[in-house]
């Protein structure tokens, strides 16, 4: 947590210090009082207001909830929910509601683009990467299984001809799904080639 120790003719004034030394504004802030300013014997001397002051915890997992709906009720869509789901290090965020179909897009995406969106927005916030997943009507479950079933139908033919196959562009999600419903293949081998966006997975026959 971050946090500094000042000093100041007040509490207020203290408190104002640490949030320019730590350059946050000061909703961001929460307080200690270690001293209270006060004046020596006769008042000949005055001592400051001591603070401890320290930099509050965001709620990431309410952060990027908030951040996704913004993102929707631009879009148009009105009648939905995003419930959120924390996995250690993965937050899993679940869109319910109907007509939610071009949230996901072409091959997912759209819904791709609103999560890697959330995480950037989410990461720049001090604490610890965490990975966004966000999922609408058990569409990665259903594109996973899709994916599987390709590669393997993929592998087969690569086998038959013994001539490599190169898949369309895939983000780094869906070149894993492949990669590793292939790893296990004693016939073919898989490499992605290519620079983002259009990084591709091949399927070759195994050296």
């Amino acid at each position: 947590m971050k946090e500094i120790i000042t000093t100041g003719k007040t509490v207020e004034l203290a408190i104002e210090e640490a949030c320019q030394q730590m350059n946050v504004s000061r909703e961001k802030v929460e307080f200690e009082i270690i001293d209270l300013p006060k004046k020596a014997l006769f008042g000949l001397k005055t001592y400051p207001a001591k603070v401890r002051v320290f930099v509050k915890e965001e709620d990431k997992e309410a952060i990027a909830v908030e951040y996704v709906t913004s993102i929707l009720k631009a879009m148009g869509v009105q009648d939905f929910t995003a419930e959120a789901n924390k996995d250690g290090d993965n937050l899993n965020i679940t869109l319910k509601g109907d007509d939610l179909g071009f949230v996901i897009g072409r091959r997912g995406e759209t819904i791709d683009a609103i999560q890697y969106l959330a995480s950037l927005a989410i990461n720049r916030i001090d604490g610890d990467y965490m990975r966004i997943t966000i999922d609408s009507g058990n569409f990665r479950e259903k594109r996973e299984k899709t994916l599987e079933s390709l590669a393997k139908r993929l592998a087969r033919n690569v086998v038959k001809t013994g001539r490599s196959v190169t898949l369309e562009p895939m983000n780094p999600y869906e070149r894993r799904i492949i990669h590793s419903a292939l790893q296990g293949n004693k016939f073919v081998e898989t490499y992605s080639e290519g620079s983002e966006p259009y990084r591709h997975v091949v399927v070759a026959p195994k050296r």
